[in-house]
Formats: C-alpha cells, structure tokens, sequence
C-alpha cells in the first residue's frame, strides 16, 4: 500500500509563486508516472502536469509556461514549480502516482489534496 502526502498549498496574491511537494510512502516495487491535478468548487476535477519516471513532463494549456513539475526518484517525491499564479488556479491540489507493488500489480492511489489560493 502507498500514501501521497500533499505540501505547500496556501494563500498568494495573482502573480506570486508557490512550490507544491508530494510525499510518496509505503510498501512497493517501483513508482511509476506521478501527477499533479486540481479541483476548483463547482468544476471536475482536472490534469495539470505529469511526470514519468524518467522525468518527461506533460502540462495543460493553461499551466504551460508558467508550472513545472519535477520529481526526486530517490527520496519518491514529486513537486509542481507553480509561478504568475493566477486567481483561475484557485483550487485544491491532487497528487497521484501509479506504482507496481511487489506482487506486479499495478494501482493508482491519490493524495488526500493541498488547497491552493489565489487573490486578485
């Protein structure tokens, strides 16, 4: 069994920066792509950014250019580099990963979710 563990959500003024942290613990064989989604109030959840694990990166539209994911295989973190935030990314964030355990059965497993706020 893995737990995500979110940090570095908070409140920002539109323009400012923040730097998002995902915590990866438990029992597996390997982690495979980590995520980073988000959820406003009213609206579905959504995909941010991916990362593999050899560290290819996939944003949305909207976070191009302004969001950067990285990751950390050896200590199984994974961070979202979030700069020029806007009121519109006002939301909670999720981590995700996919790891195999040491049986070779591949899950998903979400983190319980960072709350990310920003003013105009």
């Amino acid at each position: 069994q893995v737990q995500l563990v979110e940090s570095g959500g908070g409140f920002v003024q539109a323009g400012g920066s923040l730097r998002l942290s995902c915590a990866a613990s438990g029992r597996f064989f390997s982690i495979h792509d980590m995520g980073w989604y988000r959820q406003a109030p009213g609206k579905q959840r959504e995909l941010v950014a991916t990362i593999s694990s050899g560290g290819s990166t996939m944003y949305a539209d909207s976070v191009k250019g302004r969001f950067t994911a990285s990751r950390d295989n050896a200590v199984n973190r994974v961070y979202l580099e979030m700069n020029s935030l806007k009121p519109e990314d006002t939301a909670v964030y999720y981590c995700k990963a996919s790891y195999r355990d040491y049986m070779s059965v591949v899950s998903v497993v979400w983190g319980q979710g960072t709350q990310v706020t920003v003013s105009s």
